[in-house]
């Protein structure tokens, strides 16, 4: 769910978050709409060229069986039988050739849009070139089985020489056309014949199985090597957001390698600057406040010694005022630096087992808390939490009397909350808390030492694990705190009955 409680589009909610998941949906989706463009374009192109050179060679065909027609018409009946046998015995001509006295019925191919169109092309030929023909029939049929009389012979009874030099029938049969035409009444001319190209049928299809199944093995090669080229880099990027992650943290980590890519090169070398830019702020800081507070002290004893040897008991007094909110600003502001700076190394901790232990102790106290939850693994820096906790759960029962923990856990992230049944906080005060020194009313009157710092140095310790710190009233009363933490991976998990704090 996006801010506002509106949902992201469909195609934000499709596409990867991760980089290595955009790229490789980006380098698949390339490929893939390349190959699929091209070998549309060329089948289309090689689809327009055998279609062309088909119907030429129709127009070819047709006009060579209107002259095959017209000289078997202008031969007397009883001497055609016997051209038609000289003709086999010298091997046959460009059409196999017999005479019927009825159409021959035949099996013709069906589905094949160009075969239809050649067929057309050559009846529309016929038309042109010898109109006298009484009735005729073209259609392409595959040999096998193929009647070429009408009494029931077929191509499989022929003698291969009688066949061999017109129709290709071994090994790889290829479609014959096949054009009958009544010349006289009664007398029919069956002429068979083959394509100059003769599996044009197949050429127009060009994307079969074979050919479809080649661009599959070609697009799968091609998207292994992106995914293996996107993952070797995007893998120096993920390196890159665990050191980031593990610094943000605190964590001990070591400079990036500068190796990779000139980019990569260049970002590591930025990062690895910018660590030990404020790893040296953060060392200056401290030695900073470790100063203030070392030079700050001796004038602040020596004032306070000054002022015992004032008369006047009200300026006396006036002045121990002020040097004490003195002190107590210095003390202060060492404390939130101290309790954030905790020089510790972040293990994996039971929380459930840290927390019962807090909430224990306020019983043992008399306080009234309690504590719900299974166990919850955590990776964090055991004094630092058990400090940022400890400091909420003691607000819940100063302020409110009576505290509620609750833990739960999903797969991402640890949900830890504090209720108290105090009066609340009024809602425009809430951003406000956090800021060092603010203290409302209501904690004023009921704890008049506190300075303010709890709950900034609290927020500031969640955050140095990845997590954060949440304020809100409970509808019921009271103020509820939530922790959020992330589910830690650490080097060594711990069993369930094992808890290092």
């Amino acid at each position: 769910m996006a801010e506002g409680g509106r949902r992201r589009p469909w195609y934000l909610r499709v596409i990867p978050s991760s980089l290595l998941g955009r790229l490789t949906v980006v380098m698949v989706l390339g490929v893939l709409l390349t190959q699929v463009v091209g070998n549309l374009i060329w089948a289309s192109e090689v689809r327009q060229k055998v279609s062309t050179e088909a119907l030429d060679a129709g127009e070819h065909i047709g006009g060579s069986a209107a002259a095959a027609l017209r000289f078997f018409r202008s031969l007397p009946p009883n001497y055609r039988p016997i051209l038609i046998d000289q003709l086999r015995e010298m091997g046959g001509t460009r059409f196999f050739v017999s005479v019927n006295h009825s159409e021959v019925p035949i099996q013709r191919i069906k589905g094949s849009p160009l075969a239809d169109a050649v067929c057309a092309r050559i009846v529309a030929v016929l038309h042109r070139e010898y109109a006298k023909l009484l009735d005729f029939q073209v259609g392409f049929a595959w040999p096998d089985n193929l009647p070429v009389a009408d009494d029931g012979v077929t191509l499989d009874d022929l003698p291969d020489g009688w066949v061999q030099n017109t129709l290709v029938v071994k090994p790889r049969p290829a479609p014959i056309l096949v054009i009958q035409a009544e010349i006289e009444p009664g007398n029919w001319l069956y002429l068979a014949t083959l394509m100059p190209d003769p599996y044009f049928m197949e050429s127009d299809e060009p994307l079969a199985h074979d050919r479809i199944m080649l661009l599959l093995i070609t697009v799968g090669v091609v998207l292994l090597l992106s995914l293996l080229v996107v993952r070797w880099m995007t893998k120096p990027f993920a390196a890159l957001s665990k050191a980031a992650d593990a610094f943000g943290q605190g964590m001990p980590s070591v400079p990036l390698p500068e190796s990779g890519s000139r980019e990569y090169i260049k970002t590591a070398r930025a990062f690895n600057a910018m660590r030990e830019r404020t790893q040296r702020y953060l060392e200056d800081r401290e030695r900073l406040f470790t100063a203030i507070s070392h030079d700050l002290r001796t004038p602040i004893t020596r004032l306070k010694l000054r002022t015992e040897m004032l008369d006047d008991d009200q300026t006396r007094a006036e002045f121990h005022e002020d040097l004490d909110d003195l002190d107590v600003m210095v003390k202060g502001a060492l404390q939130s630096v101290k309790d954030t700076d905790i020089h510790e190394n972040p293990v994996q901790i039971r929380l459930d087992k840290l927390i019962e232990r807090l909430v224990n102790g306020a019983q043992m106290a008399g306080k009234d808390a309690t504590f719900a939850g299974g166990p919850v693994s955590v990776f964090a820096r055991p004094l630092a939490l058990k400090r940022a906790v400890g400091n909420l759960l003691d607000n819940a029962l100063f302020y409110g009397n009576r505290a509620e923990v609750l833990v739960t856990q999903t797969e991402e992230q640890v949900e830890l909350t504090i209720r108290d049944y105090g009066p609340g906080v009024p809602e425009e005060a809430l951003p406000s808390l956090f800021q060092p020194y603010v203290r409302l009313e209501h904690g004023r009157a009921s704890n008049s030492n506190g300075m303010g710092l709890g709950l900034g140095i609290t927020r500031n310790i969640v955050h140095a694990h990845g997590g954060d710190l949440l304020l809100a009233n409970h509808p019921r009363g009271g103020l509820v705190a939530t922790i959020l933490l992330p589910r830690g991976k650490g080097k060594a998990m711990v069993s369930a009955d094992e808890v290092v704090y």
